[in-house]
């Protein structure tokens, strides 16, 4: 038997595309033209799946979302927009939406979805799976970029963030890991209570034991005082434990011990002191290999591991960069009191064009340091570091290469050139390797051998 989808959106075009198509993969079709309508079909109909647009006048799919929750009905609810943002994509999965669709809908994303959204209907109503309650209101969000690998990693902190659950950031030096443990805290039931954060690589292995667990009065030389550790700060609140993978063996055991009895002992004291606290940990490392190589706990990765968030480099969402640029100049012209308006299309290529080894960090400091260079309105190449003014694959710049050897000019020069080929078909390798007459394996070697991917 086929399976109901109330399809809720005020564009009749979207209605009809979707009744059309949806019975070919074996849907039955009702339609609502607006959100007060929608409610009232959820409420006769049960359908299976919902699919449920943000963007309506009188009642949004937000309010839609809040009130179906408010009456206890069980339904998988897709919301879908052509306007997506950050924080409607971690509000709408922390107030319980299934899933979260852009427009245009692409069918095999959406088919999946349905799929997926169907089955959970079916257990909720075989097994009258858990309610969850609504969520608290979203703090003021900071995170920057639409694109697919982003709002992928924004769903997941909604649907993790008002849980327990330990969470493993992971991600190169620079993609934001900070910012997404701040955001799982400020949208958790745990938001007024401390954020406290640690770098284990920054801090001496001595030292590090009695920042996380405090210290009494005399526990070693210069001890003169007790103090509390990172741990009883963030009680009832997270600790954010950064550079994990560089915590020494004898400290990771003490971790663990932690984390199963969730009490603590002070370096130098006898009291047991019972914590509450959320961890969220994050790392640069591929802590399988540490694991084999002997250098990490696996028993404590697994603690620690229950959610996993990956961040994507910024060259692989570089359709970010504009968003993210115009976020940095606005920062940046209150910090330094400038009044830059943009970036000029020039100027623009050339960050589109960079590899950004350094990633959104990196970004930043480019940005910061254009703004203050800056003499108009708009930044240009000018105001850019020679670097990523070499990217303007003019071939003037081989004069500061001058004193290099043979080999390393011609790395330069194939790597522009794969770059610029890359730019020119939207980077997509296929195409690339086509117009270079290469074959797409032998321009991916070349790519890892000259550093234009890892």
């Amino acid at each position: 038997m086929s399976k109901l989808v109330l399809v809720v959106d005020d564009e009749r075009g979207v209605r009809d595309a979707l009744k059309d198509i949806l019975p070919d993969y074996g849907y039955q079709v009702e339609c609502a033209g607006n959100g007060r309508e929608g409610l009232q079909k959820i409420q006769e109909l049960n359908p299976a799946a919902v699919l449920l647009d943000i963007r309506m006048p009188e009642m949004d799919g937000i309010a839609v979302l809040e009130i179906v929750n408010k009456t206890g009905q069980q339904v998988p609810i897709i919301l879908m927009t052509a306007y997506g943002s950050t924080q409607t994509t971690i509000e709408a999965m922390k107030l319980g939406a299934f899933d979260y669709l852009t427009k245009p809908l692409q069918m095999h994303e959406l088919t999946s979805v349905l799929r997926k959204a169907v089955e959970v209907k079916e257990l909720m109503d075989s097994q009258a799976g858990e309610m969850q309650g609504r969520l608290p209101e979203l703090a003021d969000d900071v995170m920057i970029g639409m694109s697919p690998a982003m709002q992928h990693v924004y769903k997941t902190i909604g649907r993790v963030a008002n849980s327990n659950a330990s969470v493993l950031i992971r991600g190169e030096s620079g993609t934001g890991k900070e910012l997404v443990a701040r955001a799982i805290h400020y949208h958790s039931v745990r938001k007024d209570r401390p954020f406290v954060k640690i770098n284990c690589a920054s801090i001496p292995e001595s030292l590090l034991e009695s920042e996380l667990f405090g210290h009494e009065k005399g526990a070693f030389t210069g001890a003169t005082a007790s103090k509390p550790g990172k741990f009883e700060l963030a009680h009832r609140g997270t600790l954010f434990l950064d550079e994990i993978a560089e915590m020494k063996a004898s400290l990771q055991a003490k971790l663990l011990r932690v984390l199963q009895e969730r009490e603590i002992e002070r370096v130098g004291g006898t009291e047991t002191i019972k914590i509450d606290v959320r961890i969220i940990s994050a790392t640069n490392q591929e802590l399988e290999k540490c694991i084999e190589e002997g250098t990490f706990r696996e028993d404590l990765y697994y603690r620690l591991n229950v959610v996993e968030i990956t961040l994507p480099p910024l060259r692989e969402r570089k359709e970010d960069i504009p968003d993210l640029v115009q976020h940095i100049i606005s920062y940046s012209n209150r910090e330094y009191k400038k009044h830059v308006q943009g970036v000029s299309d020039e100027a623009m290529k050339l960050l589109l064009g960079y590899n950004w080894p350094g990633n959104i960090r990196e970004l930043k400091n480019v940005c910061e340091r254009a703004v203050l260079m800056s003499t108009g309105p708009l930044i240009t190449p000018a105001d850019l570091p020679r670097s990523l003014q070499k990217s303007s694959r003019q071939f003037g710049w081989l004069g500061d290469l001058a004193g290099s050897s043979f080999k390393e000019i011609v790395a330069e020069v194939e790597r522009e050139v794969i770059i610029r080929a890359l730019e020119e078909h939207n980077w997509n390798r296929s195409a690339a390797a086509q117009a270079l007459k290469m074959n797409r394996s032998s321009l991916y070697a070349k790519m890892k051998e000259l550093g234009i991917i890892d």
